[in-house]
């Protein structure tokens, strides 16, 4: 059996160009049990960093195997 879980990834970019993260590594926010609630995460995000051009953040996600 699988699941999906979902995980907010970004950061501030070295320039609008969005190849290079400043810090090198991104952040990692999560995970999320559903869409949604990565979705909300996300927007919160998104807003906290809404005066930085050069942030970006997306939604990623995983599936995983469960054991039987």
């Amino acid at each position: 059996m699988t699941k999906e879980r979902y995980w907010i990834v970004g950061g501030e970019y070295e320039c609008t160009g969005f190849k290079a993260l400043k810090a090198g590594q991104p952040e990692v926010i999560g995970p999320f049990e559903d869409r949604e609630e990565a979705r909300l995460a996300w927007r919160r995000k998104s807003d906290e960093t809404r005066s930085c051009a050069t942030a970006r953040y997306a939604i990623a996600s995983e599936q995983i195997t469960l054991p039987n």
